[in-house]
């Protein structure tokens, strides 16, 4: 049983695994079960050529913020279990708990975190019923989103990422993905608004 299982390890998906993984010595986290399902394959960031993201050197591609995620992940928290090579088929909800079934094996969860992106091509039964047309992309390229307020669709299940509504930006889906993250957390928290800073020791 997961505490929380996000699907998709592209840029909104890895930034939220990030910010749950360095909650990791809080008493509200500490001994949370967090997976991600690391399904990059469909990610906007394989073709990506970043020069406008700060922080990160312009000339930087897609793929290797892709490769490079996976590794700070697992370096810094390897509490986090990376799910590789599955497919997401559904997302079925019974009594609040989840049911996500890959085409490799099935996996129960508490939360649900859905970060993949925002093609007409979105097929994971049990959530078809939310899909909507993508209210900031243009028309004719059929974009979709899920129906949700502030990332929450329904209790226990959130979207993050191009797929919750937001542009195709880098910066803004990784944002997105760190405000869910934050929600959980504070969900944890007893419902007290918490975020995590790492600090210098000066």
């Amino acid at each position: 049983m997961f505490d929380a299982l996000i699907i998709g390890g592209g840029a909104s998906g890895m930034q939220c695994a990030l910010v749950l993984g360095s909650a990791h010595k809080t008493a509200y986290a500490k001994d949370k079960k967090i997976g991600i399902v690391m399904h990059q394959k469909a990610s906007h960031l394989q073709s990506a050529l970043l020069n406008n993201v700060l922080g990160i050197p312009p000339g930087t591609s897609g793929l290797e913020i892709l490769n490079e995620g996976k590794k700070q992940l697992a370096n810094l928290y390897p509490q986090i279990e990376q799910i590789e090579k599955e497919k997401v088929l559904s997302v079925q909800e019974e009594n609040g708990i989840y049911t996500v079934s890959t085409n490799k094996s099935t996996y129960v969860t508490k939360i649900a975190v859905i970060a993949i992106g925002y093609t007409n091509l979105f097929n994971i039964e049990g959530l078809k019923g939310y899909i909507e047309p993508h209210a900031l992309s243009p028309a004719e390229k059929n974009r979709v989103q899920l129906k949700n307020y502030n990332h929450l669709i329904k209790q226990g299940l959130y979207v993050a990422g191009t797929l919750a509504g937001w542009r195709s930006q880098f910066a803004i889906a990784a944002g997105s993905g760190a405000q869910v993250a934050t929600d959980i957390l504070t969900f944890w928290n007893d419902g007290k608004h918490t975020k995590v800073h790492d600090k210098l020791d000066v």
